[in-house]
């Protein structure tokens, strides 16, 4: 007898599964087509070109399950497991399918590799749903919620991959083929189950699991399976080239409406967590919880733009504390950790700016902040003629309009300026820059606020006039190259000023260039042992994590060594996103600053090194209130440089 299987054996009746089967796919086309409007809709301006590199990383990302791996390689395992599962039984299912209608192939040799395949699909599928069960109601891993829907899914996939063996066993039992080891699970099932319970069971089984095999089939649009078709699309979309209409209006364009990608993710979201457990915020007994941001986001986009609402049945409607809002520092951890590429921090500044539309749930001192920014160009003080008085006596040229190009531009920015302790950064880099004989000036007290703490607020309308403010003034000046003190200000120049006609660096940049053009001459400074935190917005907002460490090892005598965090990993000084002007208002268990502090200390480093001024006073700060004065030091990138200079 040659080996195959009959598609429909000892089934009777199979118009029924058939239009079962028309019903199913009839749902999912449904639900699938009213995802592709809520998305269109909800990013009306935003389109995209076809790249075949974006789609080819994308393929990369879903098949060899890059991100899932991210940050969790245990998870990323899980998640493996059961997306092959389910790969290889749904190309089984679609060739058993090809077979039986149209061609008869899987036949002798051919059958008996596909019975294998099936095999080991199923054992994927059932391991990484056990895994999957047991991390979530065993292990109960903080970060995953045990809601009805996180439940259901998976016995329920348990059900389809057990009902499957089970059926396969009953199969063999009644037609004892020769193969029949070639079905090692299903063979091992048969030989235990005597031939006249098999005979009466089966067609029960059969159409049980069929049923339940439909019925998930037809969940998938209504619930978090959705994941299957917006975790690809997503992963695509973020590498594809974006084409945004131009805004009709200028409220229009300062509204920022989603893009696609961002449309897509939101019902891409799997309520994972890893947002939650990469934020520094919650991590130091905050309130504050990304996820819920995305998932009132998601509900939102659908009440908004489906006739019907949020068609999702099994999801409790999400319920936000808007002034959670403003414990976000806007770090991007919650980016870096993503398997789909979401950026919640996003959702949170939109947030903000609803509340600062709406004047409710916001704190006191930012209010104050923003009303300083808007009254005198800076959120420290209420004057502007005090933001040059680090430079007295520096002999530090000062631009002028004379309608020439002006040499190199240091933008100091508003803390570096301010600050007392940040002001060593200011003196310390135009030391550098005198010494290495570079040609540069300052605006001096006529320096404009560069609009990050407003942008970082929600405050779109007073971002705008900053920006239009120092865009005016820089063109008049005849500035071309700007660098900056602050990875905020870079940022905000490199990324948030369209349509800008100068080139910005961070100070970084300018001190790797000249060392590689062996300007800064360094002399031995002993045997130190330092560590380096990387600033937010300079690291994962901007990837520059290696330029201040090749500007630390090429420095005779000092020794790098990393924090547990380091790089993309790094944590956040609690000092970004408008938290540094904030104060006690914002306080959790403990102080992110305190945090990321011991985590330098249990390096044994003697200094802990910093390119941000935001940073640098957040941590020093932490530094006086653990005590470590005469242990370690707190020491800018640009102070350290200036001390080992020849």
């Amino acid at each position: 007898m040659t080996p195959e299987r009959p598609i429909y054996w000892q089934i009777e009746n199979t118009w029924i599964f058939y239009t079962l089967a028309a019903l199913t796919v009839g749902l999912l086309i449904v639900g699938v087509a009213a995802h592709l409007r809520v998305w269109l809709k909800s990013a009306p301006g935003s389109r995209t070109d076809f790249s075949a590199q974006a789609l080819g990383q994308a393929l990369l990302d879903v098949f060899l399950g890059r991100t899932a791996f991210k940050g969790e390689p245990w998870a990323g395992l899980m998640h493996f497991l059961i997306f092959w599962g389910f790969v290889v039984l749904f190309i089984g299912t679609c060739l058993l399918a090809a077979h039986e209608y149209l061609s008869s192939f899987l036949i002798g040799r051919a059958h008996l590799l596909f019975e294998v395949a099936m095999e080991i699909g199923g054992l994927l599928l059932l391991a990484g749903i056990v895994w999957a069960l047991v991390r979530r109601y065993l292990q109960r891993v903080p970060r995953l919620q045990r809601r009805l829907e996180d439940a259901v899914i998976p016995i329920g996939l348990l059900i389809v991959a057990c009902s499957g063996f089970f059926l396969e066993g009953l199969r063999l039992a009644l037609q004892k083929p020769a193969w029949a080891q070639w079905s090692f699970v299903g063979s091992w099932i048969a030989d235990l189950i005597p031939e006249p319970a098999a005979q009466t069971v089966y067609p029960y089984l059969w159409w049980g699991h069929a049923l339940v095999s439909l019925g998930f089939i037809a969940l998938i649009p209504f619930s978090k399976l959705f994941h299957l078709v917006g975790g690809p699309a997503v992963l695509y979309l973020h590498r594809a080239p974006e084409i945004r209409k131009p805004a009709e209006t200028e409220e229009a364009e300062m509204e920022e409406s989603p893009s696609l990608a961002e449309a897509v993710f939101y019902d891409a979201c799997m309520r994972c967590g890893r947002c939650i457990q990469s934020c520094p915020s919650h991590g130091a007994g905050e309130p504050l919880a990304p996820r819920d941001f995305v998932q009132a986001a998601r509900h939102e986009q659908w009440q908004e733009h489906c006739l019907r609402g949020d068609i999702r049945f099994l999801t409790p409607e999400p319920v936000l504390e808007e002034k959670t809002a403003w414990y976000c520092t806007t770090c991007a951890a919650c980016r870096e950790i993503c398997p789909v590429y979401g950026v919640p921090f996003k959702l949170i500044t939109r947030q903000r700016t609803r509340l600062i539309e709406e004047g409710k749930e916001v704190p006191d001192l930012m209010n104050q902040t923003l009303e300083r920014l808007f009254n005198y160009e800076n959120p420290w003080v209420s004057s502007k003629r005090e933001r040059a008085a680090w430079a007295k006596g520096l002999e530090i040229p000062v631009l002028k309009a004379d309608g020439k190009v002006s040499p190199l531009c240091y933008f100091v920015g508003c803390t570096t300026s301010f600050d007392a302790r940040a002001q060593g950064i200011a003196r310390a880099f135009t030391g550098i820059l005198q010494k290495t004989g570079v040609r540069f000036g300052i605006i001096g007290d006529q320096e404009p606020c560069c609009g990050d703490i407003a942008r970082v607020a929600g405050e779109t309308g007073l971002f705008q006039e900053k920006m239009e403010n120092a865009l005016e003034l820089f063109d008049r000046l005849g500035i071309r190259e700007l660098v900056t003190s602050s990875p905020h200000c870079f940022h905000s120049f490199y990324h948030e000023y369209p349509g800008r006609t100068f080139g910005v660096r961070h100070y970084t940049q300018v001190l790797k260039d000249l060392i590689a053009a062996r300007r800064l001459i360094f002399k031995k400074s002993g045997n130190l042992t330092v560590t380096y935190h990387d600033p937010c917005y300079l690291g994962r907002h901007n990837r520059f994590f290696e330029e201040p460490r090749e500007i630390l090892r090429a420095i005779p005598g000092l020794k790098l060594v990393e924090m547990a965090h380091c790089g993309p990993n790094s944590l956040c000084c609690g000092g970004g996103g408008g938290r540094m002007w904030q104060g006690s208002e914002l306080r959790g268990e403990a102080r992110m600053s305190e945090i990321r502090m011991k985590e330098a200390r249990d390096t044994g480093a003697e200094i802990l090194i910093t390119a941000c001024p935001l940073c640098l006073i957040m941590l020093e700060d932490a530094w006086k209130t653990l005590g470590l004065e005469g242990k370690m030091k707190v020491m800018d990138l640009n102070e350290v440089v200036l001390e080992a200079l020849d």
